[in-house]
């Protein structure tokens, strides 16, 4: 069924522009026109001229735009022309993750005495929340503003073989201050666990405009987790100091992603968890991130106690984007705020488990300067 309802959706949505002008399609591009997205979409927009664009299949950001240090505007994150790519292509590109991001080994984890199966979609590996996660789900619009959008999504017991029945709110905020801020709850009515997250890829000089092997990272981390060939921490929090993965001072992503390094073999490059140095549960800066032709930087704030920085070392050209542009290996990256993978089956590592009458609350901004 499942399928049945994504393919009406695709063609519900097809042939969407994903421009500043979401009205229609060039009679070139090749999509037929129905009906255009921009009936279905929310731009949230600022008084310095910033704009996203937030769709409710996956919660997905289709479009962000950014001033460079000239003042001049530019979409920065991956993700396509029409809404049936989105379906059909990358199904992480600007989306909401859960109910758990990042990868569960085997897709096995025991909770209260009871051991649960997942559906698993990266080997032997649960990612993502699995085919079904909420990257693939229609999101309700709970609310809509200027600058503001509110979505919800239930969850039933089962799905993706998760226990409990989840009740998820995300807020989407652009405020004045440039900040793309997204603040997630949720609730349940058995015990499970949760790790939700934001997934766009980001390419600070512009979606399509090249690598990001020059963009230079700083990471707030003085430890990571490695991992086994299948991506699943070891267990170990290893200090990055003498190894490719100390981004403690502002580093070109490229210096060192080549380097004889068995993690960034495992990985084909950075696809690892940072252990942030925190000094409390609030809003703290974990991530910093500048291009330096255009000056455009971006920083990511947030309330978790882990970052995944992901290279993009799978994306191979095959994407076809917006404006039909080709995403070549490591043309964006993602710095995606959550707990640490497997945690579930890692007792030593932050609990992901949320039971009856808590709540939980998760916050991330992504901030955009220039210098």
């Amino acid at each position: 069924m499942k399928s049945l309802y994504l393919l009406f959706m695709g063609l519900l949505l097809a042939a969407c522009s994903t421009k500043e002008n979401k009205t229609d399609m060039s009679a070139s591009s090749g999509w037929s026109i129905y009906p255009p997205l921009h009936t279905l979409v929310d731009t949230l927009t600022n008084q310095n001229g910033l704009k996203v664009t937030i769709m409710p299949y996956g919660g997905k950001a289709v479009s962000l735009w950014v001033p460079d240090r000239n003042g001049n505007m530019a979409d920065i994150v991956l993700g396509y022309d029409s809404a049936t790519q989105y379906i059909t292509g990358n199904p992480y590109f600007g989306a909401l993750i859960g109910r758990y991001g990042n990868r569960i080994g085997k897709g096995q984890f025991s909770l209260d005495g009871k051991t649960y199966q997942l559906a698993t979609n990266n080997g032997a590996n649960a990612l993502h929340g699995g085919p079904g996660g909420f990257h693939n789900v229609m999101w309700s619009v709970e609310r809509a503003t200027s600058n503001s959008i509110v979505l919800t999504y239930t969850s039933s017991d089962g799905e993706e073989g998760y226990p409990g029945t989840l009740q998820v709110k995300v807020v989407y905020t652009l405020t004045d201050n440039n900040e793309l801020t997204i603040d997630y709850e949720a609730t349940t009515d058995k015990a499970t666990v949760v790790n939700l997250t934001h997934h766009s890829f980001f390419n600070l000089a512009g979606e399509g405009a090249g690598d990001i092997l020059d963009h230079e990272l700083q990471i707030n981390a003085d430890r990571f987790t490695p991992v086994d060939e299948g991506l699943i921490p070891t267990g170990e929090l290893k200090p990055v100091a003498g190894t490719p993965f100390d981004f403690s001072k502002p580093t070109a992503i490229g210096m060192r992603i080549n380097d004889d390094d068995v993690q960034l073999q495992y990985g084909k490059g950075y696809d690892h968890n940072w252990v942030l140095n925190r000094k409390g549960d609030g809003l703290e800066l974990a991530a910093v991130v500048t291009e330096p032709a255009s000056g455009r930087v971006m920083e990511v704030w947030t309330t978790e106690p882990g970052l995944q920085f992901y290279s993009g070392n799978f994306l191979d050209g095959s994407d076809e984007g917006k404006d039909r542009k080709k995403y070549p290996l490591r043309s964006a990256f993602c710095l995606e705020a959550q707990h640490f993978p497997d945690s579930p089956n890692k007792p030593e590592f932050p609990s992901t488990t949320l039971k009856p009458g808590e709540v939980y609350k998760q916050k991330t901004v992504y901030k955009f300067l220039t210098r």
